[in-house]
């Protein structure tokens, strides 16, 4: 599909909704497109202010037929920020209601784009709505489900609460070990399989400590106390007992954790979990981890490069209720290769039965850079992956678990949801601050993202680390300084 833009450069904008809503056309942007040539697809998104008012006008043609769509909206006296975000939603508003009639069926997160859409919900509320009636912008301004937004709104009551257990002084730490046994099939994050890398895994702990011990002393000098504490990747217990030994005795001796209320090691992988590495979290004061089995089909396990089955997922949750962890969490992914609605089912319904804490529901991100044929199947699969969604969603509900918080991604199939769901009083605390943007998050290791959040105002400040394990390494005497920046915004 051609695409022109007349009256502003929001490309970005244009782009994402288009992709949003036809995934597998090939997008082109040019400078004109000649409407009465009658061949091609085209999008024509035109952007004017007059008196104080901006109107934004989408023409697009599929398959020969050309729909219009039209909004205005004061922008008279807005701040910058404000004023950008007003015409942006109105350049993205029309180009999806002149899209939509033309699809077989519209998106369940209607013209809603962004990862955090419990964010924006929070921000309604925050500034006086009620939850019926933020429920309601959600459904007439982005044209979001009433199954999307109901999720959407139980998120935000969360987070509002959990705003509530937060101080000015309150921060959560990220650790990341960004290695894993072998890396799935559909991975888009940032692993490196032991295979290929697994030499770095002591060059790469002997960095990350020298990171944990610097950003303490940062933390100290700044007054600030630590609430939550997260260990993911990859896989961290694929570190042996004595590597997950050293990373844990220095992040104690190196922080003051008597404030923590939340301590998480992202176990993962079954065949990676010991009973002695579930002694050696247990022994550090670790109390909940994550259990990773994607699915509780051995066939999809297979298909997709796991090197674990269903009985090990099992075993593994055995030996940590015996280690004593009072918090499990388990991740599904919708969508997986093989996974029918039924077989999806099956595993959703065993998990269930384990009865852990917290159960996430992923959807399947279709990696960027795929090819067409990828994101065809990928759009082809939408009404299998839509109703192993409904039905997880319909069961663990009937199961007494509640919806605590989601986010998207881009490039899911459907254009569907992550979901965290809890049984109650268990919501996961870092998953909240950290999706929510509600605290400073400090990220050590390779590719973390740290954010300063100013609870006052909502602004936010980023530093990154190096992405890759070898950059990180050669980047040890440079990690702290990007944190001090953070902390000491006025130095």
């Amino acid at each position: 599909m051609i695409y022109t833009l007349e009256g502003h450069a929001l490309k970005h904008a244009v782009e994402e909704m288009l992709f949003h809503l036809l995934p597998t056309a090939a997008l082109a942007r040019a400078d004109a497109v000649d409407a009465a040539d009658g061949t091609g697809d085209y999008c024509r998104s035109v952007l004017t202010e007059v008196d104080g008012r901006a109107r934004a006008c989408a023409d697009v043609r599929i398959g020969g037929v050309t729909r219009r769509s039209e909004r205005c909206a004061s922008v008279q006296g807005l701040a910058p920020i404000a004023y950008k975000r007003t015409v942006t939603e109105l350049v993205k508003t029309t180009v999806y209601e002149a899209v939509v009639p033309s699809l077989a069926q519209p998106p369940v997160w209607g013209s809603l784009t962004g990862v955090r859409p419990a964010k924006l919900a929070r921000g309604l509320i925050e500034r006086g709505m009620a939850r019926g009636e933020a429920a309601e912008y959600l459904r007439e301004h982005f044209h979001v489900s009433p199954e999307r937004t109901a999720l959407t709104i139980r998120a935000a009551a969360t987070a509002i609460e959990m705003d509530k257990r937060m101080g000015e002084k309150d921060i959560s730490l990220y650790v990341g070990i960004p290695f894993c046994p072998s890396r799935c099939y559909y991975c888009s994050f940032v692993s490196s399989a032991t295979a290929q890398s697994g030499h770095l895994i002591e060059p790469y702990l002997e960095t990350l400590c020298r990171e944990i011990r610097e950003t303490a002393a940062l933390v100290r000098e700044a007054g600030r106390r630590v609430q939550s504490v997260y260990i993911g990747g990859g896989t961290p217990t694929t570190l042996d007992e004595n590597q997950l030994s050293r990373l844990l005795d220095t992040l104690e001796q190196s922080f003051d954790f008597s404030g923590l209320c939340e301590y998480t090691v992202e176990a993962g992988r079954p065949d990676t979990i010991t009973q002695g590495k579930l002694r050696v979290l247990r022994a550090a004061g670790v109390g909940r981890v994550s259990i990773n089995p994607q699915s509780m089909d051995d066939a999809v396990l297979a298909a997709i490069g796991r090197r674990h089955v269903a009985c090990d997922v099992l075993r593994a949750y055995d030996e940590a209720r015996r280690a004593g962890f009072a918090g499990i969490n388990m991740d599904v992914i919708a969508g997986l290769s093989g996974d029918t609605p039924d077989s999806f089912a099956r595993t959703v319904d065993t998990l269930i039965g384990l009865a852990p804490e917290n159960i996430t529901v992923h959807t399947l991100a279709i990696k960027r850079g795929a090819d067409l044929t990828d994101k065809q199947a990928a759009a082809a699969q939408r009404e299998a992956v839509a109703r192993m969604l409904d039905g997880a969603s319909r069961a663990l509900q009937g199961a007494g678990y509640g919806p605590y918080y989601l986010y998207r991604q881009k490039f899911t199939t459907g254009g569907f949801e992550n979901v965290g769901w809890c049984r109650p009083g268990t919501e996961c605390f870092y998953n909240v601050a950290m999706m929510e943007e509600l605290q400073t998050i400090l990220s050590l290791g390779a590719g973390g993202v740290s954010k300063r959040v100013e609870r006052d105002t909502g602004w936010i400040e980023r530093t990154n680390n190096p992405k890759y394990p070898l950059e990180y390494i050669r980047a040890a005497d440079r990690l702290a300084g990007g944190k001090r920046k953070l902390l000491f915004p006025k130095q």
